[in-house]
């Protein structure tokens, strides 16, 4: 038989630390040549095959890893004599202590500064995320050398953290929206919006916020707003009514809508790829709750809006329908067919895909390739319809999260979370839900969302009866419907306010809030008690 060890290391969340080092020492000597290093999940295995002619009469282990205090475990005489006979010894778990080095400060202050940057609008966002990563890099090679306390990681560390399942899925989803959008089916929809709402605008705006949300639950937000904006600019102002009264309740449908899919929100495909949650979690989970909130958002947007609703004669305008009428003819109608196929195809395999392990990046970048060849579109034209910005935005972000999650003020806000909650799950997705919402109006909700993930995770680990990924499908709802906050809150309101600024109706921060603030605390409490109920939390033990 040959003698070994194998372990676990914890870090002081009790949950698995990869990358740690684990050094032998074998008689009172470095052991040259036996090092091992944990596992994702924490886990390392040691072979002492090479010693097994020598006589143990003393081993310890130094388990070391940046950002950790070192920690040193000794074999007791037992175990020296198990491995004496040539047996296996399984070494308990070993927590390493986190150490506030230099390079925790440098990568808190350099998260910090981004989202401060992200929220006032004072860099691009993209722009944000990639200087915060060259510092971080430069900090760890440039000032690592000088002291190790600056080191924060190295680059193949940092690719870790990067998700690609989210990149694929978006890069695969931009060029299918890219295709479609050429056919002319959202003008379509805005003629028969309009037509169907016979000129009433309190109709109208019903019917646009329901093609905006499902548009959003199959697209993306961003993408919709892009398309639906400009039509609805033309309705209201052929309208002569205030363009603002249907392009805020359009794009809060929008940060709502998207919610009920994992491909509608940049924050719940985020969500989906951390947690494992599949199309059908959502699906499932979550629609009904948004069908809800998004019954109580029309609510409130007609009456906020009546006085202006009801200024608006009935009746159609011939001169409007006929013009909406020309724009909204659809200008491919083979390639709409063909594309139709395919995002039905897609739509399939998102949702049954997960009983044989087909992840959504898979489908996305198939459904593309499959799409680009049947239409035979130009692939150096249809690929500049890909956003190269928004995707180097996530993974740049994916890497700063990384550095301050590597060097530990994820764990820091981890366990302040958890020692105010404890084990009390509605306590939990209470206060994940609305800190979530809130902090989405102060911070863009994608990074926020990047941030909170872990901490999720370890509190789904932590408090009995979050098995059901609730806290993830809190988040959801608070990251979401908390775009809806400010004009900074999601991507989508400041896309939208750039259209309508660009027509000369420009959408001012606090307009902005005035309307979509009470939106939220609605839609928000509608979505969380949903999720009391649905889960029942209300129940004993819940």
């Amino acid at each position: 038989m040959t003698p070994a060890l194998a372990g676990r290391v914890l870090d002081p969340q009790q949950q698995p630390l990869r990358g740690a080092q684990v050094v032998v020492h074998f008689n009172g000597k470095l052991a040259d040549g036996i090092v091992a290093e944990s596992q994702s999940d924490g886990t390392y295995q040691i072979s002492l095959d090479d010693l097994s002619d020598e006589s143990f009469e003393s081993l310890t282990l130094d388990f070391e890893r940046s950002h950790f205090a070192s920690a040193t475990w000794s074999a007791s005489e037992s175990e020296l004599a198990a491995l004496n006979e040539g047996y296996s010894v399984f070494v308990p778990d070993v927590v390493l202590k986190r150490e506030l080095t230099a390079g925790f400060w440098v990568a808190t202050a350099v998260f910090i500064v981004m989202l401060l940057s992200i929220a006032f609008e004072l860099l691009n966002k993209t722009m944000a995320s990639m200087i915060s990563m060259a510092v971080i890099f430069g900090v760890s090679f440039v000032g690592g050398a000088l002291t190790h306390d600056l080191f924060i990681f190295g680059f193949d560390r940092a690719l870790e953290y990067v998700d690609f399942n989210v990149i694929f899925l978006l890069l695969g989803m931009m060029i299918v929206i890219g295709v479609t959008e050429e056919t002319g089916i959202f003008q379509w929809l805005a003629y028969q919006a309009y037509r169907i709402s016979r000129g009433r605008a309190s109709l109208l705006v019903i019917v646009l916020m329901v093609i905006t949300a499902v548009a959003s639950a199959l697209l993306d937000n961003v993408t919709t707003m892009l398309l639906m904006a400009p039509i609805t600019l033309q309705i209201a102002i052929a309208l002569d009514i205030d363009p603002l009264s249907l392009l805020l309740p359009e794009v809060m449908a929008s940060n709502i809508g998207g919610i009920s899919t994992l491909i509608g929100t940049p924050t719940n495909i985020l969500i989906g790829s951390f947690a494992g949650i599949g199309f059908n979690g959502f699906l499932a989970n979550l629609t009904p709750g948004v069908l809800l909130a998004l019954t109580a958002l029309s609510g409130y947007v007609l009456l906020r809006y009546r006085k202006q609703y009801r200024a608006v004669g009935s009746g159609i305008s011939p001169a409007l329908l006929n013009r909406l009428e020309e724009q909204g003819r659809i200008r491919e109608p083979v390639n709409l067919r063909k594309a139709g196929v395919v995002f039905g195809v897609m739509m399939a395999l998102f949702v049954f895909g997960e009983s044989f392990h087909l992840v959504p990046a898979v489908t996305a970048l198939i459904g593309a390739s499959v799409l680009l060849l049947w239409v035979g579109l130009d692939i150096d034209r249809m690929l500049k319809v890909v956003d190269w910005t928004t995707l180097m935005f996530f993974i740049t972000l994916f890497i700063v999260i990384g550095a301050v999650q590597e060097v530990g003020l994820i764990g820091v806000i981890a366990s302040s979370l958890s020692s105010i909650i404890g084990d009390r799950l509605l306590a939990g997705v209470l206060v994940l839900t609305w800190s979530a919402a809130f902090l989405s109006g102060a911070i863009a909700n994608i990074p926020f969302t990047a941030a909170m993930l872990p901490v999720a995770g370890f509190l789904t680990s932590t408090i009995p009866g979050a098995e059901g990924n609730v806290l993830f499908y809190g988040l959801s709802v608070g990251a979401a419907m908390g775009g809806n906050t400010s004009l900074i809150g999601a991507s989508a309101n400041l896309v939208t306010a750039g259209i309508a600024a660009s027509a000369g109706y420009p959408i001012t921060f606090r307009r902005f809030a005035s309307v979509s603030l009470p939106a939220m605390v609605i839609t928000v409490a509608v979505g969380t008690l949903w999720l009391v109920l649905h889960f029942s939390l209300l129940a004993p033990g819940g």
